[in-house]
């Protein structure tokens, strides 16, 4: 089974393009293991409670926590929607918010409303 990985408006893209090139190499590196890893490890990708479907990619590095916000579509179809770097334990409800809010956006853009 492979995913695909998406990104849905530029969030993802300018977040990943105003990172080194290491980080950059590391953040393909864990979407490489969400495209190919039937079971992809808790660690690097889970479903976050209390949301409407929204998942969560991590990106642990030596100086820096990333996530990135993404959910499912059609069961092989990851759409990331947004990143921040993480500093507190909790993921902020703020960066939920928004993620929910674009997944919304999506499904009424390839759906209709």
């Amino acid at each position: 089974m492979i995913r695909e990985v998406i990104a849905y408006k530029d969030n993802f893209v300018n977040f990943y393009k105003s990172q080194d090139l290491k980080i950059q190499e590391k953040i393909e590196y864990v979407l490489d293991l969400v495209r190919f890893e039937r079971q992809v490890p808790k660690k690097f990708y889970k479903l976050l409670e209390n949301t409407d479907g929204i998942w969560e990619v991590r990106v642990i590095t030596t100086f820096k926590s990333i996530r990135i916000l993404c959910f499912q579509d059609e069961g092989n179809l990851v759409v990331l929607t947004n990143c921040f770097l993480k500093k507190t334990q909790k993921t902020p409800k703020k960066e939920i918010n928004k993620a929910e809010k674009l997944k919304k956006e999506y499904f009424t853009e390839k759906y209709g409303g």
